[in-house]
């Protein structure tokens, strides 16, 4: 008999959850993406600056996985057709800015936390003496701490500032004494399961990293990140419903019935199978009635708010020789991450077109901080990018600020058990995906998604 699945959500997750159901489920299986919003992509979404394509969400995805070969969003890329399309940046070297200058980020770390010592070139000032071998391993099996925590012990806290929270803040918002080590850096806290020094588990947690020297550290879309969500859309052959958000999901004998829309006047729908692929908070309320114990291990995940500043200044502006930089909390900036778009991008423009510039703003616990009109952002980021960059910025032709509230996930300690949890406490039939429970970057999100399908795939072969 022909089934019915229904994905809710359709962010990155969603639609790679769509892609691989539509590849691993009869032909005939009827496939609905339900998105609340109008328009799919979730954090992916393509703007414009001056004619150029500049993104409003991430910018990249990794080009190859921990193990080697390639990430799981090339190999999606190539899949919905976009093999072709897969672009790199410019070899340019990224720097962070300590005491109002910008310093080459030093090499050989992970996530900002060094291997070797030695290699740190005054950029910071760690404590040696405290990474002794006291006969045991730094984590016990399956254990988790905040990284910071880690660091701070083992280096000192100059490390942890100046490094290790300037890394994490550029890729989750968020602050190193908060996040969670086994689930920002699983390598590293498996190797730590193992070695009895900080320095020993770098090295061995670099070292599982089958990377060909040479290649490419991130890849990109031609044209555009909303390229790759639209290519993922057609190859689903989903149905696709937007504006119209699932407020309940119900089981029914053996189906689940959804109630759709507005509550004065609902819609409903019948499925065979559910894979949510939402935040942690609606993911949380469409469970609390069927799935109560995966609701409440969900239901605490905290999100930091983010801005994104976009401008294009005028050609010939000039910019230190660099992809971009990071800037440490401790520095007090609205800024926390700046990218030379089109110097790291060098094949989105010619010599005599604009320079993109595009800044990222606030940090978790700071939400306050973006209470401002995009107006008084533009001009924060505007003067703070030319304080940071070494002089005085021009006007910008064209700009626009971007608001992520509540869009990158903060993992405290525990999150890894949380989400294994969660996912024991499903009934059969429904899956979960997406950045609350996995991880954030592309890569990790296909993934996840991958991951729902099949466990929908083998659920309803059991049928």
């Amino acid at each position: 008999m022909r089934k019915r699945i229904a994905v809710i959500g359709g962010g990155i997750a969603g639609l790679a959850a769509a892609v691989r159901l539509r590849d691993v489920t009869p032909p005939d299986t009827e496939i609905i993406v339900y998105e609340q919003s109008g328009a799919l992509g979730g954090k992916l979404r393509t703007g414009e600056l001056a004619g150029i394509p500049v993104e409003r969400g991430a910018e990249s995805f990794l080009n190859s996985a921990p193990g080697g070969g390639e990430s799981a969003a090339v190999v999606f890329a190539r899949r919905v057709g976009l093999g072709d399309a897969l672009v790199h940046p410019a070899a340019q070297p990224a720097a962070l800015a300590i005491g109002g200058k910008l310093t080459r980020i030093p090499a050989g770390t992970l996530v900002g936390v060094p291997g070797d010592l030695s290699a740190l070139d005054g950029v910071a000032f760690p404590d040696e003496s405290a990474d002794l071998d006291d006969g045991h391993p730094l984590l016990a099996p399956g254990a988790d701490i905040a990284v910071g925590e880690l660091v701070r012990s083992r280096y000192g806290a100059d490390v942890v500032d100046r490094l290790v929270d300037p890394m994490l803040g550029g890729v989750y918002a968020g602050r190193a004494d908060r996040l969670s080590l086994r689930a920002t850096m699983p390598q590293l806290a498996q190797t730590a399961e193992t070695e009895h020094t900080l320095r020993g588990a770098v090295r061995a947690a670099q070292a599982l990293s089958r990377r060909t020297p040479g290649q490419p550290v991130f890849a990109a879309v031609a044209g555009g990140m909303s390229r790759l969500i639209g290519a993922a859309a057609t190859a689903a052959r989903a149905r696709i419903s937007l504006g119209l958000p699932v407020r309940e999901i119900i089981r029914t004998g053996k189906q689940w019935h959804l109630v759709l829309g507005p509550a004065p006047e609902p819609q409903t729908d019948d499925v065979d199978a559910v894979i949510l692929a939402v935040p942690a908070k609606p993911a949380a309320r469409l469970l609390a009635g069927v799935a109560p114990a995966a609701a409440q291990a969900l239901n605490g995940l905290e999100y930091a708010s983010v801005a994104l500043a976009g401008m294009a200044l005028p050609p010939g502006t000039p910019l230190p020789e660099l992809s971009g930089f990071l800037v440490p909390p401790g520095e007090g900036t609205l800024v926390k991450a700046a990218t030379f778009f089109t110097r790291k991008w060098p094949h989105l423009t010619g010599p005599d077109g604009p320079v993109i510039v595009r800044a990222s703003l606030g940090r978790a616990g700071e939400e306050e901080r973006l209470q401002l009109s995009d107006r008084a952002l533009l001009e924060i980021a505007h003067r703070e990018l030319g304080e940071l960059a070494g002089g005085e910025l021009p006007p910008p032709a064209a700009s626009w600020i971007q608001r992520w509230g509540g869009g990158l996930p903060q993992y405290s300690p525990g999150h890894p058990d949380r989400v294994t949890a969660a996912r024991a406490a499903l009934p059969p039939g429904l899956a979960v995906a997406g950045a609350a429970l996995d991880g954030v970057g592309i890569p990790v999100c296909v993934a996840s998604g991958e991951r729902a399908a099949d466990d929908v795939r083998s659920y309803l072969e059991d049928l």
